[in-house]
């Protein structure tokens, strides 16, 4: 048994049983995977895999337990590499953090600044992307964090942490009809063109549902994932936006006007995730409790460390 075997099986998991996606990632050919998954079946003698002649189709019963002890092994493997690199540099290595635009942009260069302050060693590698990508990416291991409003609580096996509480704002031009009214109603809004987040992103799912339960279909004319991009459509007097509030600035943006959506709009909750069972290194903590100061590390490190099956 080694650990290249074990590689295989996980991302044949993963990959949805595509072995030429798991060669790809594992830098092999796909007969090598082949190989490999079917020395570890024999060595073990169970069938891990169900089979269509060549193809993997899916998992056996046996396959899935296999799956959740080989998912452990290659965690807790991981984290002997990272300890070694714990004690071998207390504060230097190389944090990498994927978040949303909208998180990457407003919510983390405060969090960054004083984090280099008190890491001056260790590098930062942000990654932009949706939450499904950022929630791929923390479950294998290509980021240490995961920040995103939307979908990092339905992955079973990321521990994920509410951080703060934001809502959505209205962007118009200055001088436009809908600054008349007081309150904005769904009804105004559904009236004018709109501009928005892609789906997936920044509260989208929130903004969609006010919508739906007032029976509402709004003509959404454009989406992007990200807000300068919708404030500047709205300035060329493309539609209406709706963005996070927190990311209009009245000072820089100049020409447009935002009106609070609270009343219209759920209240959104931005999330940090990080996979269950990982080894944290001392900046990682501080980072988090950096960025959510409410979260103690003891807390963190019981969250990160309760098997799966004690979380639900």
């Amino acid at each position: 048994m080694n650990f290249q075997q074990l590689r295989s099986v996980r991302e044949a998991a993963r990959r949805n049983y595509n072995l030429t996606e798991v060669a790809n990632a594992l830098f092999t050919s796909q007969p090598g995977v082949s190989r490999q998954i079917r020395e570890l079946e024999d060595e073990l003698g169970v069938v891990i895999f169900e089979r269509n002649g060549k193809r993997l189709t899916g998992m056996t019963e046996p396959g899935k337990g296999i799956l959740k002890i080989i998912d452990r092994l290659l965690v807790e493997a991981e984290n002997l590499q990272h300890a070694s690199r714990e004690y071998a540099g207390q504060d230097s290595g190389t944090l990498t953090i994927a978040a949303t635009h909208t998180q990457a942009r407003y919510a983390l260069p405060k969090v960054v600044q004083q984090f280099r302050q008190l890491f001056p060693n260790v590098r930062i590698a942000l990654q932009q992307s949706a939450p499904e990508h950022i929630a791929q990416w923390v479950l294998s291991g290509k980021a240490d964090i995961g920040i995103a409003t939307e979908g990092l609580s339905t992955f079973a096996d990321l521990v994920s942490f509410p951080c703060y509480r934001w809502s959505h704002a209205i962007v118009v031009p200055d001088g436009h009809p809908l600054l008349g009214h007081s309150p904005i109603r769904l009804q105004d809004l559904a009236e004018y063109p709109l501009i928005t987040y892609d789906v997936g992103f920044t509260g989208r799912g929130h903004l969609d549902d006010a919508f739906a339960q007032a029976g509402l279909r709004p003509d959404i004319v454009l989406t992007a994932m990200d807000s300068d991009v919708i404030k500047q459509y709205v300035s060329l007097g493309l539609g209406v936006g709706i963005v996070a509030s927190m990311a209009f600035d009245h000072g820089r943006d100049r020409g447009l006007r935002a009106v609070e959506a609270s009343h219209l709009f759920a209240v959104n909750t931005t999330r940090l995730a990080v996979r269950r069972g990982v080894y944290l290194r001392r900046y990682a903590y501080e980072f988090i409790q950096q960025f959510a100061p409410e979260l103690r590390r003891t807390d963190i490190e019981r969250a990160v460390t309760q098997p799966e099956d004690e979380a639900a």
